[in-house]
């Protein structure tokens, strides 16, 4: 393990072997690299949140877009979903915000993300909250609206959206497109939405109608793409 050899919770695991990974998640277990480039380092994960992360690329690659495109005021990161990390980490990593904050409710899953900070070695760059993000945002940041870009990586209802050809996005669970939109226009106007790579772009472009542009990229590993995001609000796109 790396670092101050914290104890981990139950629920808490870093598989070294193949042989220690449920069956329902070893499909996973050939991808822990795109994942964390520094998984042996002894990155945590719940067995739940495997399927959650961000690929490194992939993050790397959004968080550095989102730093180019977005204006000069806004000064902080806000990550509403923080999974264990893998976004938080990249924002952090991209040098552009005077501060990330990351939220996340699940407390097994947060101590993963502050875990792997720590090896990545950017944890006094993230601000860590625990609770629902509807509401921390309205309670401890509210405040911060006008300075902050937002994003966004909702759950998406499970593995089981990948049988979905179309994916929509209004019955996407827990949490639909419009709420996600109607939340988080109210604090800032700069959002990006981390979303299925199928989803139904007539519905995006039904909710964000007041948008005149809203750019959205594909984003793939080895030819094959693995998700989107939807950007609104004031970023310059190259």
């Amino acid at each position: 393990m790396s670092g101050d050899e914290e104890e981990a919770p139950p629920e808490v695991h870093h598989y070294e072997h193949r042989g220690e990974v449920p069956w329902d998640i070893q499909n996973y277990w050939a991808q822990r690299y795109d994942i964390f480039s520094r998984y042996d380092e002894g990155i945590w994960l719940t067995d739940d949140a495997w399927f959650g992360v961000t690929p490194e690329l992939i993050s790397m690659k959004i968080a550095l877009q989102i730093a180019d495109a977005a204006s000069s005021d806004r000064k902080v990161l806000v990550d509403a979903f923080a999974g264990a990390g893998g976004n938080t980490i990249a924002f952090a990593r991209s040098g552009r915000w005077k501060r990330v904050y990351a939220i996340e409710k699940n407390p097994a899953v947060l101590k993963c993300a502050q875990h792997n900070a720590k090896i990545y070695g950017v944890e006094d760059k993230i601000t860590w909250f625990l609770g629902d993000c509807f509401d921390v945002i309205k309670t401890h940041l509210k405040d911060l609206g006008p300075y902050s870009v937002l994003f966004a990586s909702p759950p998406w209802g499970g593995p089981g959206y990948r049988s979905a050809s179309v994916f929509d996005l209004q019955t996407m669970e827990p949490y639909s497109l419009e709420h996600l939109y109607t939340e988080y226009s109210a604090f800032t106007k700069d959002v990006v939405l981390y979303l299925p790579r199928t989803s139904d772009l007539n519905q995006l472009a039904q909710i964000v109608q007041g948008n005149t542009k809203v750019p959205v990229m594909h984003y793939c590993i080895r030819g094959a793409s693995k998700a989107l995001c939807i950007f609104y609000g004031n970023f310059q796109l190259s």
